[in-house]
């Protein structure tokens, strides 16, 4: 499996569950969906990472990208439910410092 996206409104935020891997040749998905979403639908954006079983530094640099994009335009972005491997990644590069993380896509809602 590669990678597969969908994206729903849930209350005034936008949410975009990640499913897959998430590398060099699937990151640019990732990041065209991330954009049209904040142009689309506004900058308050929750990433559900519960079916993200992989992400190399392609992915990083498009959630930080995410980031940048959504708090540019006066909102923000929170992940959500990032299953073991890939929320050490997040602890490890200090990522989970800038971008929140909760356990779940509703608590992420909630606290965006």
């Amino acid at each position: 499996m590669k990678l597969r996206l969908a994206r729903r409104a849930v209350g005034d935020a936008v949410v975009v569950a990640v499913e897959g891997e998430l590398d060099l040749f699937t990151a640019p998905f990732l990041r065209d969906e991330v954009r049209e979403a904040i142009k689309l639908d506004g900058s308050r954006l929750v990433l559900d990472l519960t079916a993200l079983s992989f992400m190399d530094s392609s992915g990083l640099s498009v959630l930080i990208e995410a980031w940048r994009l959504a708090t540019s335009q006066g909102g923000g972005v929170a992940l959500a439910a990032p299953q073991a491997p890939v929320a050490r990644i997040l602890r490890t590069t200090g990522l989970d410092r800038r971008i929140k993380v909760f356990a779940d896509v509703g608590t992420a809602v909630g606290e965006l």
